[in-house]
């Protein structure tokens, strides 16, 4: 044992697969077993064949069974991406059998959608409630103004309240509202009257609670099956679980739904590429079958559907968010720990900071656009 308690890491041997991940990290910063908080300690001598056979998924499940360890994931994350080794460090075959795979198969088809929700959503409430604040929001906040991260979350709210340009008895739709943030904010202060849906039970149920007494309805339901007409719709942290194939219809649903005089707000993570791809690591044990959408595919999916008003980038903000959850997590831990095994605890701190680093590196996006039907004269979008 080390003085403070962590497991030493091992003697590395010279074998031909350390080499090959030392020449791969040479020129990040990034030693394997130095001094540095972001530096990489190895306690499995197996590590380096298992990182090289299997890429980013044998590197995230090797953390989770406690193969190596790092101080500072987020900054370990932070200069992989800045050197260029996250598009290195997915196998081309991992990259081949997504697209083949995506091709046959819509994987956020309506029979797939609950997927993500029975995976992750409803891992348990007791667990989300402590990582995140007393919001609920799991999304991106809004650290403008904000020095904590519940104002950075209501900052968020209501700058999509805003937005929307909501006014006392408008419908308003929130689609993928998660456990009724927004839904809550939209009636409580700006006297909207909201219909959520999710398709995580969890979420629905706690969301239910949390919105007792105020003109709420959250449903159990996919997007596609939603009718009515709205005058604001909402879409906070959703559009990531839409895929590729479905990006057109999501859309076409949306312009279905919205009234002739209706913003719709459409709050998302976003990658710079528009190359269809997802990390298999994610994929597996976080977010099934999520893709990121990229600029590209926003705009061409609403391009004679919708009318875009305003387009605001924020996915810095994400690190900051992300890094705060990170510390309720490590704080609360204690209190759930009997709930659930090692495993989870690491699987979520892995997740959690690898995901702060890539946002820091700019590797991915926070996006929130605004799109009318035919919004009449200016639009100015608040900020």
């Amino acid at each position: 044992m080390t003085s403070d308690n962590r497991i030493a890491p091992v003697a590395l041997p010279d074998t031909r697969t350390r080499r090959i991940v030392e020449n791969l990290l040479e020129g990040s910063g990034i030693a394997l077993n130095g001094d540095n908080p972001w530096d990489i300690q190895v306690h499995h001598p197996d590590f380096f064949s298992r990182v090289l056979r299997q890429g980013s998924l044998g590197f995230g499940e090797a953390y989770m069974d406690g193969w190596w360890e790092c101080e500072r994931i987020d900054e370990m994350a932070y200069r992989l991406l800045r050197h260029g080794l996250g598009k290195r460090n997915h196998k081309p075959t991992e990259k081949l059998m997504y697209r083949l795979h995506s091709g046959f198969i819509n994987m956020q088809s309506k029979a797939r959608a609950y997927i993500v929700g029975e995976t992750h959503y409803d891992l348990g409430n007791d667990l989300f409630q402590r990582m995140l604040d007393s919001t609920m929001c799991y999304s991106c906040g809004y650290w403008k103004e904000a020095d904590n991260l519940h104002d950075a979350q209501v900052a968020k709210l209501d700058l999509a309240a805003r937005k929307l340009k909501i006014e006392p008895g408008m419908k308003v739709l929130d689609i993928g509202c998660g456990w009724g943030s927004f839904a809550e904010h939209a009636a409580r202060h700006y006297g909207a009257e909201v219909t959520g849906i999710t398709i995580s039970k969890e979420q629905a149920a706690l969301g239910r609670e949390r919105c007792a007494g105020l003109p709420v309805e959250i449903l159990l339901e996919d997007y596609r099956d939603l009718v009515g007409r709205f005058d604001r719709i909402v879409s906070i942290g959703m559009f990531e679980h839409v895929g590729h194939r479905n990006y057109v219809t999501y859309f076409d649903t949306v312009a279905r739904l919205l009234e002739q005089d209706g913003l719709f707000v459409l709050h998302t993570i976003g990658s710079n590429s528009s190359e269809i791809s997802i990390d298999p690591w994610i994929n597996k044990y976080i977010f099934p079958n999520g893709i990121l959408p990229s600029a590209v595919h926003i705009a061409q999916a609403s391009e004679e559907r919708l009318l875009m008003e305003d387009w605001q980038n924020f996915g810095a903000d994400y690190d900051r968010t992300l890094m705060a959850w990170l510390a309720n997590f490590d704080a609360h831990w204690h209190e759930i720990a009997d709930n659930y095994n090692e495993q989870t605890r690491r699987m979520f701190r892995y997740y959690l900071s690898m995901c702060a680093g890539s946002f820091r590196a700019r590797d991915i996006q926070l996006w929130q656009t605004v799109f009318s039907k035919r919004w009449p004269g200016r639009y100015d979008a608040p900020r």
